[in-house]
């Protein structure tokens, strides 16, 4: 489980006046004008001397219970204002409901000592709220991840020892092509039952960062030609057009080239598993600002707008027409293999009118792009360009 922790907001001193102990300063120096007024009046009475002990007790009497009476009312002025966010906090501890923070009236990020600290202990009682979010939609997917998966793995499981059960006890009397069929089903859910751990492993080790990708030069529409032709038979199947558009102007790229076969893998696969039969499915190389980029189109059902946000997340679950039950893990891996090489993988999709991803590569250092436009213009078709299963 991870999830972004904000950064707390840098501190910020307020304006000299605003410090508190400025403030105090300012009190107490009143205080003191006050008192020297007195001092300077009773100054003028000690001129008679027959009331200079008397006015001399009065002035050290005054003095004292002037300075008692102001010191008392500092400390009233500011322990109020500490007891009221104080209270705050104990009435936002014993409540429990750590989800909603604290708004203090107080509160003034750029204000003296008192108000700065009820900033911060109400900006802190927000991030709280938004992790405590976080927290529960990260176990909320992860929940529907293991319902998901589970799914995913029992399917197979199930399949496997069925047939293999079968097998076993009718061993000697079925016939050789039964054995057969037998064999190659339980073949077929063991292969699946494996790419799904694969999978898993992949993305675990993806999120983890502990894949780092060999870079090479290589070129990007061979490789766009040969997935291509790797998936015709599955269009055929699926009684889709599988087309790859490629140009031989293309600039050769610097990647992993196992990460970017996985990451088009992926991307064509998702968009043969989401369109109805008759329908196309596209690959289109081009360049932009000084990267390769590739989209694979498909005129599928397309993706519901509040939907779009999802789909590259690993907890996401495709449920659209004609897909299967898929823990939805392929989109989530092929994104962070293009941000290990700087790129990002983008989706865009019209309901009813189908989905586009994109995504883009460096090219090979050395190589220079003067103006996409005209390359992707003097960029002919590559002989098996087009790869179409009717």
């Amino acid at each position: 489980m991870s999830f972004l922790v904000q950064p707390k907001p840098p501190r910020t001193r307020g304006p000299v006046g605003n410090s508190l102990s400025l403030k105090l300063s300012a009190l107490l120096a009143a205080a003191f004008i006050a008192v020297g007024g007195l001092l300077v009046v009773a100054t003028q009475a000690m001129f008679e001397p027959s009331r200079l002990l008397e006015l001399s007790t009065d002035v050290m009497i005054g003095s004292v219970v002037f300075s008692l009476l102001a010191a008392l009312c500092v400390f009233q002025l500011f322990t109020r204002r500490l007891k009221r966010l104080a209270d705050a906090v104990d009435a936002y501890d014993q409540r429990g409901d750590f989800r909603t923070p604290l708004a203090l009236a107080e509160a003034d990020a750029h204000g003296d000592e008192i108000e700065r600290l009820a900033a911060h202990v109400e900006g802190m009682t927000g991030r709280i709220a938004d992790q405590l979010g976080e927290l529960e939609r990260v176990a909320t997917r992860r929940r529907d991840l293991l319902a998901n998966v589970s799914h995913d793995l029992r399917t197979p499981l199930a399949s496997m020892q069925g047939y293999l059960e079968i097998l076993l006890l009718r061993r000697g009397e079925l016939s050789e092509a039964e054995e057969r069929n037998y064999l190659e089903v339980a073949a077929k859910h063991s292969e699946r039952l494996g790419r799904l751990v694969n999978d898993l492993f992949q993305l675990t080790k993806l999120e983890a960062e502990d894949v780092h990708p060999q870079c090479e030069r290589f070129p990007l529409a061979e490789l766009v030609q040969d997935v291509a032709q790797k998936f015709a038979l599955d269009a055929a199947q699926r009684q889709l057009t599988l087309h790859a558009a490629c140009g031989a102007a293309m600039p050769l790229v610097e990647a992993d080239i196992g990460m970017v076969e996985r990451v088009l893998e992926n991307l064509v696969e998702n968009a043969l598993r989401h369109t109805p039969e008759g329908g196309r499915v596209t690959l289109e190389l081009g360049l932009d600002q000084g990267r390769a980029t590739v989209a694979v189109s498909d005129t599928g059902v397309g993706i519901p707008a509040d939907e779009i946000d999802k789909v590259f997340d690993r907890f996401y679950r495709a449920d659209r027409t004609g897909a299967r039950h898929h823990a939805g893990l392929g989109l989530a891996i092929a994104r962070l293999m293009v941000q290990l090489h700087g790129g990002q993988l983008r989706v865009r999709s019209r309901p009813g009118h189908g989905t586009t991803f994109s995504f883009d590569l460096p090219l090979a250092p050395g190589l220079t792009v003067s103006n996409d436009k005209d390359m992707a213009t003097q960029a002919q078709p590559l002989p098996g360009g087009t790869i179409a299963a009717p």
